[in-house]
């Protein structure tokens, strides 16, 4: 059964519009994460980035002391960040790249130019029992990187699909993923994926092979607006319901 991530990041970024500062404010995250795991999401992601544009560092404790979800911990490869993540015991973290002026997370990281700083990272994490997930194009380098560094996971930027998806040219990119999930599960990589991923586009990911979690934000977030976050998790559940591996 392939499962769902719920990334709840821009719950937090409609309350902080408002409250940016203070340590209460509407919506609530927590109740973000305690609805989805209701409507059936097996998994909640966070991102707390370095700026703290959207997730407190309160968010991420309240998640994780809260619920029994397994917690998807995003972060960059940061000191401070890194020993907040090791207080915290997500069961994951997916480590990602991350610059200031970005509005979300452009491309995937460069593990090949980085592997030893990750590989630390990687050790540090693993010898506190939370796995470790790397954020990466479907690149051959990339996931051969990542095999290197001892990752537990891959999670592939399904960026590039979606914007191609929306021109209607999406061939090319589908099979990079696929082709990428295939040499990731021989390397013995576990294959998560994300990134720009919606109720349309979600469905031709069916051809792309050992996957194991989709982690998807903005789409349910946007979609919640207008019928409920119960009904926007329940509906992407639905959506990906027929994936085989």
């Amino acid at each position: 059964m392939l499962k769902l991530g719920v990334n709840i990041d821009h719950v937090a970024t409609i309350r902080e519009a408002r409250y940016r500062g203070r340590d209460d404010g509407e919506p609530d995250v927590l109740q973000a994460a305690i609805v989805s795991e209701k409507a059936g999401a097996h998994g909640i992601t966070i991102h707390l980035r370095e700026d703290r544009r959207h997730i407190q560092d309160r968010d991420v404790w309240n998640v994780r002391r809260a619920t029994r979800l397994r917690l998807n911990l995003e972060m960059a490869n940061a000191s401070e960040i890194v020993e907040m993540a090791l207080k915290v015991k997500p069961d994951i973290v997916c480590i990602v790249p991350e610059r200031r002026q970005e509005v979300t997370t452009e491309g995937g990281l460069d593990v090949a130019a980085q592997w030893q700083a990750l590989q630390q990272t990687r050790q540090r994490m693993n010898d506190s029992g939370i796995e470790v997930s790397l954020f990466i194009a479907p690149d051959s380098s990339q996931i051969d990187a990542s095999a290197r560094v001892g990752a537990q996971f891959v999670e592939l930027h399904t960026g590039a699909f979606a914007e191609a998806f929306h021109q209607g040219h999406h061939e090319a990119e589908l099979e990079r993923l696929a082709a990428g999930a295939r040499q990731a599960r021989k390397l013995g990589l576990q294959v998560n994926a994300g990134h720009g991923l919606n109720y349309q586009n979600v469905r031709l990911l069916e051809r792309v092979p050992n996957l194991v979690e989709l982690n998807i934000g903005h789409s349910i977030i946007s979609r919640a607006v207008f019928v409920g976050l119960d009904t926007a998790v329940r509906e992407m559940l639905s959506a990906i319901r027929h994936y085989r591996s």
